[in-house]
């Protein structure tokens, strides 16, 4: 790890499902943490980390110069479009949000942002949130911000709004796109931790984009079977067909600009082009893991995996991941 006599990184996002991770991992390695957090967000678990926290926002200019003030870095993983809480509104965060950050860093001299965007965001124009991530990466090359863009695949697990464990306990694995097109999927543990590593590369690299995965793309067919090994029952890949999708999704759309955008972005899955090159990855953070690890990890997280008793029976490892 390379030294720096200023230890303060400032994380943007930390209250979020993947930020979290990122605060701990980060606070862990030696950081001292900062957070701008939005003023009514609960700031409880930060605090117990001994974190410093600066009440702010995107969309406030002033308070990211307050936040930005003698860090050596930033690491955002802010998005508006999750639709994450009641006055999430999609665009303004993704986008003037984005450039109000890098410049904000370049105000700041920081040495670096990482910034968690999105695969294949810089090959899906039609699908607004992925632009937005590639568009934010120009904005941060353009003003001379020296940055480092993850790009994580699909997210196995997704926090408070998990969509596939009440399903899974049913023995169904729901997804809305065709269930043989292949794709990248990735653990938040595995991200955070690159994110946070991102932080300590050296100096010269000012400008990097990387995929980041688990060690192969699978479709939701091959999910649905690795998940039914992992469990010793089966598990069936639960997809209605794509056209009934599309004209829901479509008519939904026409009030609900997050129906709209995930209409875009099903489609786009559709295509097949969501899916990681390693190279960079295996340079900067080493292997990728296995996707039954990463798989694993999140069946146990969601309570249907007893590590415990897997390791009794030789069927589990809590190294995995």
């Amino acid at each position: 790890m390379e030294e720096q006599t200023n230890r303060t990184v400032l994380l943007v996002g930390a209250t979020g499902h993947l930020g979290g991770k990122v605060a701990r991992r980060a606070a862990a390695r030696g950081w001292l943490v900062r957070a701008l957090v939005r003023p009514t967000s609960n700031v409880d678990a930060l605090t117990a980390l001994g974190a410093e926290v600066v009440r702010g926002d995107l969309l406030d200019p002033a308070s990211l110069d307050r936040a930005m003030a003698g860090c050596h870095a930033a690491i955002s993983t802010a998005i508006g479009y999750s639709n994450r809480r009641p006055g999430d509104i999609m665009g303004p965060a993704d986008t003037q949000g984005n450039r109000n950050l890098a410049d904000a860093a370049f105000s700041a001299g920081i040495g670096r942002v990482v910034f968690c965007s999105v695969l294949t965001c810089d090959r899906a124009q039609e699908v607004p949130h992925f632009w937005h991530k590639k568009l934010a990466e120009d904005y941060l090359e353009q003003r001379g911000v020296p940055f480092v863009a993850l790009r994580p695949g699909a997210f196995l697990d997704q926090g408070p709004k998990d969509f596939w464990a009440a399903g899974l306990r049913g023995g169904r694995l729901r997804f809305a796109a065709s269930p043989d097109v292949p794709a990248t999927f990735v653990h938040a543990d595995d991200v955070a931790r690159c994110l946070v590593e991102a932080v300590e590369l050296p100096p010269e690299e000012r400008a990097l984009r990387v995929d980041i995965g688990s060690d192969r793309p699978v479709s939701i067919a091959d999910l649905a079977e690795i998940m039914g090994s992992i469990l010793k029952r089966p598990i069936r890949a639960q997809v209605p067909p794509w056209p009934f999708v599309s004209a829901g999704l479509g008519i939904a759309g026409l009030f609900d600009p997050w129906k709209r955008d995930l209409r875009a972005m099903m489609h786009y899955f559709q295509q097949g082009g969501y899916v990681a090159d390693l190279t960079q990855q295996r340079r900067h953070f080493g292997e990728p893991p296995a996707i039954e690890a990463s798989v694993r990890r999140y069946l146990t997280e969601i309570g249907l995996v007893n590590t415990a008793v897997d390791n009794q029976h030789g069927t589990g490892t809590k190294a995995e991941g």
